[in-house]
Formats: C-alpha cells, structure tokens, sequence
C-alpha cells in the first residue's frame, strides 16, 4: 500500500512550509510556432488537446468550404475539421508551400464543443512566459487579417493566438 499524502509531506517538512504559504506565479506554458511572415505565435499548452504530424494525402478535401479550411481528418475515429492557419491570415496556403513529402503538424484545440486542427509547418518550443506581460493587440501595430486572431503580444515580439476567435469565424 502507497503511502497518504500527508504523511509523505510531513516526513519531508513540506506539508507547512511550501502547501500553506500561497505562490502567486503568473506564468504559464505556451507553444511557439511560425505563421509564416508574421513571425512566432505562442497558444497556451491548456488550450491545446494534441500536437500531430499529418498526411496531406489523408485529409480528405471538403467541396463549398472556404480555401483555408484544408478538410476533414480521421483523428481518433472522429472527424477532425483542419484549418490552414497561415491561410486563413492572408499567408500562403500550405498545400503551395510544402513539399508533398513533408509532414505539416495540426495542434488539436477543443472550444467548448468543437474540436478543429490548426495546421502549421512546424512548431518551435515550450516557453514559459508571465501572462501579465501580455500586452493588447491595437490596430495598426498587427496586419489586419492577424488582428481578429490574437488576444495580444509579449514585448519581445510573439503574438498570442486567440483559439476562440478562430473557432467564431467559421461558426
């Protein structure tokens, strides 16, 4: 039998000095990931279901949706709607900018009930960054079709992707 908790936390005197005293840590963990010419975004990894290489020859193309909405994905035995990010911002379309052999990666995303793909060439790293520090998008300082998708900036430059927006838009 495993020990309890408890006795676990008082038997390395951690059970008052690190549990009672409360941390306020603004920080948080957030994917970083290139949206072609508009540099690095970051999403929050709670935001995220899962990160996976895909098959271009898999997604099976959906006629009457719009140009940046790829298709549909067998993700899990469900149907998995998978968008292209750089697209729908007014960037190049994933299919005319790589290579047939390559695998772009979908970051899975559920809002509220919906669950969609957001294709992206690639993705970086796993930062950790204070969310105070994220400052308002304003127009003028974002192009246009960026502005509707981000909540906001850090100020050494990375946006940070708006998931929700993304999901009111094809809604």
């Amino acid at each position: 039998m495993l020990p309890s908790l408890d006795s676990v936390l008082k038997t390395t005197n951690l059970a008052h000095s690190l549990l009672d005293v409360p941390i306020e840590d603004n920080r948080k963990r957030l994917l970083s990931f290139p949206i072609g010419s508009f540099g690095n975004s970051l999403i929050s990894l709670e935001q995220i279901t899962e990160i996976m290489r895909i098959s271009l020859d898999e997604v099976l193309i959906v006629p009457e949706t719009p140009s940046s909405v790829l298709g549909s994905y067998n993700w899990r035995g469900e149907m998995l709607w998978l968008i292209d990010l750089e697209h729908m911002i007014g960037g190049t379309p994933l299919f005319e900018q790589v290579p047939q052999l390559r695998q772009p990666i979908a970051i899975v995303i559920q809002v509220d009930h919906y669950c969609f793909g957001m294709v992206v060439k690639s993705v970086n790293e796993i930062e950790l960054h204070d969310i105070r520090q994220i400052l308002p998008a304003k127009l003028g300082s974002f192009p246009a079709q960026l502005l509707p998708f981000i909540t906001g900036y850090l100020p050494k430059g990375s946006t940070v992707f708006n998931p929700k927006a993304v999901v009111q838009f094809f809604l």
